[in-house]
């Protein structure tokens, strides 16, 4: 009996812990089932769709693990990538400048929340709410009134010069290969292993599940709760503005009114799936990438069935209840059949 126990106990803490890599087996597994055109090729494209929404809801997962959240994440990736791409027009085509500017950027506006956040004190949910309506608005604002060379000669779109000579080496990047592995998706599993390295072995990544899991046992220990939580939407921002970088670096332009629409609520999916508690303080870094991956496999497979473009959010949402109601399910079943194992 001790033994069943003990069984049940340790495939307990394995579904607890790697839930998310059963979950995106499982919808791969459908995926390969279901499309014709399942191949090495498709297989990859899949970490470079992944790439831009997997390094944004890496920088969610930090946030939503201090227990907060970040709803302002599309708009701050519309913003940055258009204002990134003005630099890179106005410098003649230079990549480090450009980098530097989105990175800068998004820190800056990630300051923003996490002031009104972590100072201030204010709910996130409210804060991020407003600032999400407040940078869209000036991306397109700024798009419609400011010198025409500096989008790039359009009149609603920012668009990289193509003539500068960094465009194609940016194209180059955003769109390349190394094996037949996107750059872009190497890029998200650096920025994976990054993570997965922050929170695991440094003291920062600690009081991070410390703030999450109890904000004033956190306190009571010593930990800057306010500052920890300013920083962690720091480095959301940060996030954002290397996701802005690729993103020009993939398409050569951004749309401020299409630019990241809804990528908060893709974050979040992904963080979700991921295994991160949306109360904070539970779940693991390395999530987030099977989390990013399970979501962009689910979008390949309703493209795959044909299904009408109108309802695919809907079938997202519904899968994602699904995915969801196992994780919260599955562990509750266990612990009601080791109890009447007893």
């Amino acid at each position: 009996m001790n033994t069943n126990n003990s069984k049940t106990n340790t495939l307990g803490k394995i579904w607890r812990g790697y839930s998310f890599i059963f979950v995106f087996f499982i919808i791969f597994l459908v995926y390969a089932m279901t499309s014709s055109s399942f191949t090495w090729s498709a297989t990859m494209n899949i970490f470079r769709h992944s790439a831009v929404i997997g390094i944004v809801a890496l920088g969610m997962g930090l946030v939503c693990l201090t227990g907060e959240i970040d709803l302002s994440a599309g708009s701050t990736l519309a913003f940055v990538s258009g204002f990134s791409v003005v630099i890179f027009n106005m410098t003649g085509g230079n990549i480090p400048a450009t980098l530097i500017f989105a990175l800068v950027m998004g820190a800056a506006l990630g300051l923003v929340n996490g002031f009104f956040v972590g100072v201030v004190k204010m709910p996130s949910f409210i804060v991020t709410l407003a600032t999400m309506l407040t940078y869209r608005s000036f991306a397109q604002y700024f798009c419609q009134h400011i010198s025409k060379n500096l989008i790039g000669g359009g009149s609603s779109v920012y668009k990289m010069t193509a003539s500068f000579d960094g465009y194609n080496s940016m194209y180059g990047f955003g769109n390349g290969k190394v094996a037949t592995i996107p750059i872009v998706g190497i890029v998200l599993i650096i920025f994976t292993a990054l993570f997965v390295y922050i929170t695991n072995d440094t003291k920062f990544g600690k009081k991070v599940y410390a703030v999450g899991s109890s904000e004033k046992g956190a306190f009571m220990s010593g930990i800057n709760v306010r500052l920890m939580k300013m920083m962690s939407f720091v480095i959301m921002g940060i996030m954002i503005g290397a996701a802005a970088f690729l993103w020009i670096c993939m398409n050569g332009s951004s749309d401020p009114a299409t630019t990241g629409n809804s990528y908060e609520m893709y974050a979040i999916a992904a963080v979700v799936l991921g295994g991160i508690a949306m109360s904070g303080g539970k779940g693991k870094m390395i999530g987030v990438l099977f989390g990013s991956l399970s979501y962009t496999v689910i979008d390949k497979i309703i493209i795959a069935l044909k299904m009408d473009s109108l309802i695919n959010n809907a079938i997202k949402g519904i899968i994602l209840i699904l995915v969801i109601l196992i994780q919260v399910a599955g562990p509750q079943i266990r612990e009601k059949f080791a109890s009447s194992g007893k």
